[in-house]
Order: structure tokens, then sequence, then C-alpha cells
């Protein structure tokens, strides 16, 4: 069976729990499209030009979550991301793998509308930037990672004018997904819903 589940959205909507919950309940392989450019990021960061990163990445690069979770390699991550070579050099390791046999969930900013137009099912989770960087603010604090929130705030709405504007793939909903707004919403009720709809498309 080939099923695909592509779920987009700006950093620390939720897509990223999700699209775990979802893989664990439907036996999906996941892919959290984000750590290849953040992987690329990590690379950069190290002296090496964004393309021969993307170039030279390899599955064992994405294993490395704590190193590729900083503020430093999210902020390289977003700027790598606005480069068409870049992108174009990822592009094939994701569709390869959004049609692997037994199904697989992706998430990223351009998953329905670039990578797997055609996906059995595509959502659009997202959250106010002010909820968002709160959240984010709370899991930085938790790994003792010393900022502020008005900090995280200004990255989190820098990040978004970026990915929303940039050239190549911008982030934006595919006009046929189903948008999840998490501002005022539980993780269990947001969950509950994509639920419903995906075995909804498992019904027809």
């Amino acid at each position: 069976m080939i099923f695909t589940v592509a779920i987009d959205g700006p950093a620390a909507a939720g897509k990223g729990t999700i699209s775990k919950a979802v893989a664990q309940d439907y036996g999906l392989a996941h892919l959290d499209t984000g750590l290849l450019y953040r992987a690329v990021g990590w690379r950069v960061l190290q002296g090496e030009a964004p393309v021969a990163a993307a170039t030279a990445l390899e599955a064992g690069d994405l294993s490395h979550d704590d190193r590729l979770r900083t503020p430093e390699v999210a902020q390289a991550a977003s700027e790598v991301a606005v480069l068409p070579e870049v992108r174009e050099k990822l592009l094939d390791f994701q569709r390869n793998f959004a049609r692997r046999d037994g199904g697989a969930v992706l998430d990223g900013r351009d998953i329905g509308t670039v990578i797997c137009p055609d996906a059995d099912v595509k959502l659009f989770v997202t959250a106010s930037a002010e909820a968002r960087a709160e959240r984010r603010f709370l899991e930085l604090e938790a790994k003792g990672i010393g900022v502020s929130r008005a900090q995280v705030l200004a990255d989190v709405q820098a990040r978004d004018a970026r990915d929303s504007s940039r050239d190549a793939a911008p982030m934006v909903a595919a006009e046929d997904a189903v948008t999840i707004d998490t501002t005022n919403m539980s993780i269990e009720a947001a969950l509950d819903r994509v639920r419903e709809i995906i075995g909804l498309k498992l019904q027809a």
C-alpha cells in the first residue's frame, strides 16, 4: 500500500507532534523534512557551501537531533531553504520517501504543494505567532537554552516571513488541504480531528 499524508505549517504549530502520532497510529513511515534543511544548515555553519552541503547530505546526518534543534541551526536552515538549488537537491530524497511501500507521513512547509501534490491527505497545521513563540520558548527553556520571549517571538516572525515570501516553494496551504488551527486547541483535540480526516479518506 502507498498512502501519503502531507502535513505542512509554520514552526511550533504542532505538525511534528501530529505527524509522529499519525505515523505510529497507522503504521506509516515518518519524515520530518525540516530536519533535511536543519542538517544542511548545520553543515553550512561548519563551513560548507549550501549546495555542496545538500549534495553531500547523508541519512546519518538526520540522527543528531540535539545539535539540529538549536536556534542557530534553525536560523541557518531557514536561510538555506530559500535557495532553489538546495531545494532541488533534496527533492528526490523526499519524493522517494513518500512513495515507499507501506505509506508515509511527511511534514514540512511545501509537502502538499510541491513535494507530494497528489498526497492522499493534506493538512495545514497552524497557530498564532504568539502561541507558537510561547511553545518554542518553553521548549528551549526546558533544554537550558537561555533566550528571551521577545527574541523567540522575533525569530518566529522573521522565519514566517522568509518561509512565506521565498520564491522557491513558499509556505502556503495547498488548495485542497484541511487547515487545523491549534492556537486554542489541545494536542489531543487536534489529533482527534486529524484521525477523523484520515479515517474518512481510508474508508473512501
